[in-house]
């Protein structure tokens, strides 16, 4: 089971994630703010994350860039209800860009294959 980490401000979407994350399977862990994420992926074992862009408190741009630096290979999304920063240069260093949506299917289809991709080259090593 993979542990999944879903920081987004909006607590609507973190109950959404969850629920539909862990019907997936997934062991699911939300934040709603930028403080403490790295606490986080730190100290839990954390298999994946789904990176709000924009929120109140930060910019998931900056976080994603601080999240890259201190775990280069953590399989991150981000997941946005903007298309317009798919452009951005600091959004390369995300596995995945996906805009948000009602239906899942493609973040769900993205984290299987980041999660999958992970776990053939933890069998590699």
């Amino acid at each position: 089971m993979a542990k999944v980490l879903v920081v987004d401000d909006e607590e609507s979407i973190r109950i959404f994630y969850e629920k539909a994350l862990s019907d997936e399977g997934h062991e699911v862990i939300t934040i709603g703010e930028c403080d403490g994420v790295l606490g986080v992926i730190a100290s839990g074992d954390i298999s994946a994350v789904i990176l709000d862009i924009r929120m109140d408190e930060c910019d998931g741009l900056d976080l994603l860039q601080e999240i890259r630096l201190a775990h280069p290979k953590l399989p991150i999304i981000l997941n946005t209800a903007y298309d317009s920063y798919r452009e951005d240069v600091k959004a390369v260093a995300a596995d995945a860009y996906v805009l948000k949506s009602q239906d899942l299917s493609t973040l769900t289809k993205k984290l299987a294959e980041m999660l999958k991709k992970e776990s053939n080259q933890d069998e590699m090593a």
